[in-house]
């Protein structure tokens, strides 16, 4: 039976006793088929393969957009990033009144820290920086430190994989592009700063311990962050954002060689999914040897779906569609959720989940009571986990660029209009697909079931005036 999407919010009876740490991690642009679970010919992950083992693994886990931006706000807030302002990339910022989980858990006692990729809005208003960061531009200053969280090292946008401050030699700045490639050794006597920079809790840049690969250099301030909450016995909130595999793709050699078959290209794209899944097996061995695995939550995922095309690497499998779309190949994603606690052993869910359940999951867990005047569009997963839960109660609602969806447990409503269309002007034209039987959407049901379209479609016109609504109250 479908239900009303996104026009209520939850409240919460019962506190956690024992509440757990909690680590997101995120990809950026790691398409469904992009680890070696999930199947791929070619990705080398047999860290998070032997992680995937021992999780709740989601066969249908979302992000909640094509896009960076608007997925990173979701698993922030639990709310679609319509609501407050991030259209697309590199639009708008995460508000200052947004209730978002690192000032949840800081008002809880738990220690915060953000690394990697922020991309929420700018994190300087002083020097030129990224896309968006300009001397004396404030309106989209939003970093993480002003957003509840102790301990930084973010950068606003993407950078280089290896050695993320310098650009790359025979460096070309379009993904697509294949007549060069990336050098990442450095040239002493060439070396030219990328243009993004990475900044800590106090707003200044960091500028030491840059060199070799990313997602190393990320995991070395992650752990040390980890490592001062276990010492000074707080539970901690670790948000760790890889780059990867974001162009510009670059990797050291020794993440190359497993893939000496591919060519130039295939070699940097897997190289730096092989650099963050050493990385992901360094968390979960530090974890263990500080005793504190079995009650950490690590959640990990992508924030959209891959560039994949002829010309670039990166694979949604049998999905249809890539990143930017709202066809399941720009917002399938992997999903998986280890927390030895609670979770003993393996278990396969095909429930339909997304990035924007992280807060109200989170918030049933510990005992968070959420604002009633602030709807949300994620739900709790917490009888998922115990294994109470075999059906969504809500659907998923997207929307992207003039294009909108709806997902149900088994259906998929979606209106595909031109870039810049109004949603809100109808009539719409509806696609269907039935997710089950069709995964690739390749057989468009819409005519042979005008009910559950006309029935999908009012939910979806309830839920965009519940968006609307909000944006109205929240812009800032």
């Amino acid at each position: 039976m479908l239900t009303e999407v996104g026009v209520w919010a939850s409240t919460v009876d019962s506190a956690a006793d024992d509440p757990p740490n909690i680590i997101l991690i995120m990809f950026d642009d790691l398409g469904y088929g992009d680890l070696g679970y999930q199947g791929s010919q070619h990705a080398s992950t047999p860290h998070i393969d032997k992680m995937a083992k021992s999780s709740l693994v989601f066969s249908r886990f979302y992000a909640a957009a094509p896009v960076c931006s608007p997925t990173r706000g979701s698993a922030l807030t639990g709310r679609h990033p319509f609501r407050y302002g991030i259209f697309f990339a590199n639009v708008g910022h995460l508000p200052q009144d947004e209730l978002n989980l690192a000032r949840s858990l800081r008002q809880r006692g738990y220690r915060t820290g953000h690394f990697g990729k922020w991309h929420l809005g700018t994190l300087t208003t002083e020097v030129h920086d990224a896309n968006r960061g300009r001397p004396g531009q404030t309106q989209h200053f939003a970093p993480p430190w002003l957003r509840d969280f102790d301990v930084c090292f973010s950068t606003e946008s993407k950078v280089p994989t290896y050695n993320p401050t310098v650009r790359p030699r025979d460096f070309s700045n379009h993904p697509g592009n294949l007549q060069h490639w990336w050098d990442p050794e450095i040239d002493p006597g060439n070396v030219t700063h990328y243009g993004t920079r990475y900044w800590n809790e106090d707003g200044n840049e960091v500028t030491e311990d840059l060199d070799g690969p990313n997602a190393q250099l990320i995991m070395n301030r992650s752990l040390a962050f980890i490592r001062d909450a276990v010492e000074r016995e707080k539970r901690f909130f670790a948000v760790i954002w890889f780059h990867e595999p974001h162009w510009p793709v670059v990797a050291g050699s020794d993440d190359r060689e497993p893939f000496a078959e591919l060519d130039e290209f295939g070699q940097h794209y897997y190289g730096c999914i092989k650099a963050c899944d050493d990385q992901v097996g360094r968390l979960r061995h530090e974890l263990r040897e500080l005793g504190v695995a079995e009650n950490t939550m690590i959640w990990l995922t992508s924030d959209n779906g891959p560039e994949g095309s002829d010309k670039m690497p990166g694979s949604a499998q049998h999905l249809r569609g890539r990143k930017r779309d709202l066809y399941d190949g720009g917002i399938r994603v992997p999903g998986l959720l280890e927390w030895p606690k609670r979770i003993a052993e393996q278990r396969t869910t095909d429930m339909p989940a997304v990035t924007s359940d992280y807060l109200p999951t989170i918030a049933e867990l510990l005992g968070i009571e959420l604002p009633a005047d602030r709807p949300l569009d994620g739900v709790s997963l917490v009888p998922l986990i115990d294994g109470t839960m075999a059906q969504r109660p809500q659907p998923i609602a997207f929307q992207s660029r003039g294009r909108i969806a709806l997902i149900d447990n088994r259906y998929k409503l979606i209106h595909y209009g031109r870039s810049g269309e109004n949603f809100a002007q109808p009539p719409w034209q509806w696609q269907l697909f039935d997710m089950v039987e069709d995964p690739g959407e390749q057989d468009d049901l819409a005519a042979d079931h005008p009910q559950i379209v006309q029935d999908m479609a009012k939910l979806l016109e309830q839920w965009n005036g519940s968006v609307r609504a909000c944006l109205g109250r929240n812009a800032d």
